[in-house]
């Protein structure tokens, strides 16, 4: 290009017009070592090069300020565009972008803080990605990206992998290292004293990141900032506007149906007001549910049901017979349940029951299957529904309160030691309809587990249906009931309450003879059954005197040793009494000869085969467990009865022995 120049032209010349057209540097150095060779003066030779230092400058100047403006050029091309974007996703993409366009590099991406844990998080990358994925959490105490958070300010290194002047992180390490990233800048995302996040570039080979292009990631990440807050800030807005729009509408459905239940609760107090009896409501309940309803006591026994009124739906069975509640058991349990959460509970086939319950009595519970999914206002009817049961039964039954009150008096009466007033207690049960001439039985139960207000419902209940009384002593559940079978009586008290309950129940019972002692007699007897039920380690068991064997004997309070011996060994006896054998005394030599037949015949004088026949016998007698060792002692026992009232009996004195 020089043969282009007038022959004198000066050097200077040559250099503002090489810098005029933008020449390379390497036609500046061209023209520096051919005048370095022409001209002699060394002065000369040195304004030359120091020209072309100052020409070459000035191109770097206006480089940088074309960069610069290039830069913010492209700044307000980012703020225009995050002006227009308010989805947060969309608006990451598009910083992301723009972070490696400005500055020319390989890789963006951006991590965010998220409000709830602190956690961070890459919420998006732009440029070739493979081992960089969405949701990769990022260590907040290790990295180039905690180093520009701690700091406050962009931080940037030429090689991340090799700079010892921020700690390292293993997991971040790998990710540049699979990605083949040397160069890396990170620059927080800040929005007033908050960091929300950071926004990092990065390039595949080694460079050095200058002053210009640092300001210029600060300021893309300025704005970046304040669109994320903005877009999440609009984002909370909308959200809460939707809950507030969504909860209006809630609201003024629900206070529609509040009105309907209102109305229906009032019209279902009007007819209780009215006189209306249970079944009168149930069938308004279901007119007002639309699903039949049935109302049961809390042993499950039915006191009114709706579905009576009309033929069945077919595939239904009513509102309680259902499927999974024919043994009660699971029914029962919802019961329970229900009335200790005062809320209602669904059972496994759809049903739902609801508690009837006075403070903490329970009174029953309302049971219905409906054929479509019940809302919360249709639970909220059933629970009132169930409030108006609740008080019609404490109107029904106000007078019958006064009447188990005085039950409950005569019963205390008659459990004291002694009986107050026997023939006035006998004139003021009888009045009740209590004969106390009549075969009764006292029955002591004792809860092991459970509520005891919900056991004492249950007797007061069963009590009542019987016609009979109940009372509460030292714990205890006392029921006097009509019957003769204290045994029987007892398993129906135990098998009702600890199913009631859930939890077991030991049972003590007795039989009370005629007249207002003999219950307090019977009471006493029923207790120590009981404590001897505990004692044996049998808890959730229910026995009777006559049940427990010997062990009865001794706790009766009249012993019948006569009609103890007859249960245990009375075919022996029989039997040597018709045939004139003599078994007994061949079962007393067995059991004197610890069991062993050939001793047994050497005591009685006989052929061990006589024994062994005699053996056969009494098995065929006695039944093939009498050699057990728990019957085998209640045989000894009885011989040994028997054997002492022989002895008595050759006694005039002494010719039977006395009862207590």
């Amino acid at each position: 290009m020089a043969s282009e120049l007038d022959p004198g032209s000066s050097p200077e010349l040559e250099i503002i017009e090489l810098l005029a057209r933008e020449a390379p540097s390497s036609e500046f150095e061209e023209l520096v070592r051919r005048n370095r060779r022409a001209l002699r003066s060394a002065e000369a030779v040195e304004r030359i090069e120091h020209a072309a230092q100052l020409a070459l400058r000035v191109r770097e100047l206006a480089a940088r300020r074309r960069q610069r403006e290039a830069g913010l050029a492209a700044l307000v091309d980012t703020a225009h565009d995050l002006a227009q974007l308010s989805d947060l996703k969309a608006l990451l993409k598009v910083i992301a972008r723009r972070g490696r366009l400005l500055l020319g590099l390989d890789m963006s991406w951006i991590s965010l803080h998220e409000p709830d844990s602190g956690d961070s998080y890459v919420h998006t990358a732009d440029g070739t990605v493979t081992a960089l994925t969405i949701g990769f959490r990022v260590p907040s105490d290790a990295g180039a990206g905690a180093r520009a958070e701690d700091s406050n300010a962009p931080f940037w290194t030429s090689d991340y992998l090799a700079d010892d002047k921020f700690p390292h992180s293993p997991v971040i390490d790998a990710v540049v290292r699979a990605e083949g990233l040397n160069a890396l800048i990170a620059v927080p995302l800040r929005v007033g004293d908050t960091t929300v996040g950071t926004l990092y570039a990065s390039d595949r080979n080694m460079r050095h990141f200058s002053a210009e292009e640092v300001g210029l990631m600060r300021s893309l990440a300025n704005l970046a900032a304040v669109a994320i807050d903005r877009a999440r800030t609009q984002d909370t807005t909308t959200t809460e506007i939707d809950r507030l729009s969504a909860s209006d509408s809630a609201s003024k459905s629900s206070l529609g149906a509040l009105r309907e239940v209102t109305a229906a609760e009032s019209s279902l107090i009007d007819a209780v007001l009215a006189g209306e009896d249970l079944q009168s409501l149930a069938e308004a309940i279901e007119d007002a549910l639309g699903s039949p309803i049935r109302i049961c006591t809390p042993d499950n026994r039915t006191l009114a049901d709706s579905s009576s009124r009309s033929a069945p739906v077919p595939g239904d069975t009513g509102p309680a017979r259902q499927s999974g509640a024919d043994d009660g058991s699971q029914l029962t349990r919802a019961a329970i349940d229900a009335h200790s959460s005062q809320q209602p509970v669904q059972l496994d086939d759809g049903s739902w029951v609801v508690a009837i319950r006075a403070g903490n009595e329970s009174l029953g519970f309302l049971i219905t299957r409906p054929g479509r999914q019940l809302q919360e206002d249709d639970l909220l009817l059933l629970q009132r529904a169930a409030q108006v049961a609740c008080f019609q039964q404490l109107l029904s039954r106000s007078n019958a309160v006064t009447e188990h009150q005085l039950r409950d008096e005569i019963l205390d009466d008659l459990l004291a030691v002694p009986p107050r007033r026997p023939e006035q207690l006998r004139e003021r049960a009888l009045h009740l309809g209590v004969d106390l001439n009549e075969p009764h039985v006292v029955v002591v139960a004792t809860p092991q587990g459970g509520s005891y207000a919900q056991a004492v419902t249950w007797v007061t209940n069963y009590a009542r249906r019987l016609g009979g009384m109940k009372s509460t002593r030292s714990g205890a559940l006392v029921l006097l009931l009509p019957g003769g079978d204290p045994g029987d009586q007892g398993r129906i008290v135990n098998e009702g309450i600890s199913r009631f309950l859930g939890h077991p129940i030991t049972v003590g019972a007795a039989r009370a003879h005629q007249g207002p002692v003999a219950v307090g007699q019977a009471y006493r007897e029923a207790v120590r059954c009981r404590d001897a039920l505990i004692a044996l380690g049998r808890v959730g068991a229910t026995a009777s005197a006559e049940e427990l064997g010997f062990i009865g004997v001794l706790l009766s309070g009249n012993r019948d040793i006569e009609g103890y011996v007859k249960s245990v060994i009375g075919p022996v006896l029989d039997y040597d009494t018709s045939r004139l054998t003599d078994l007994a005394a061949t079962l007393q030599a067995y059991f004197d000869s610890s069991a062993s037949p050939t001793r047994a015949a050497e005591s009685l004088h006989v052929h061990p085969n006589t024994v062994s026949r005699r053996l056969e016998r009494i098995t065929e007698l006695l039944g093939p467990h009498w050699q057990q060792p728990a019957r085998a002692l209640e045989v000894q026992l009885a011989l040994q009865l028997h054997r002492a009232r022989r002895t008595l009996a050759a006694d005039p004195d002494q010719a039977r022995i006395p009862r207590r």
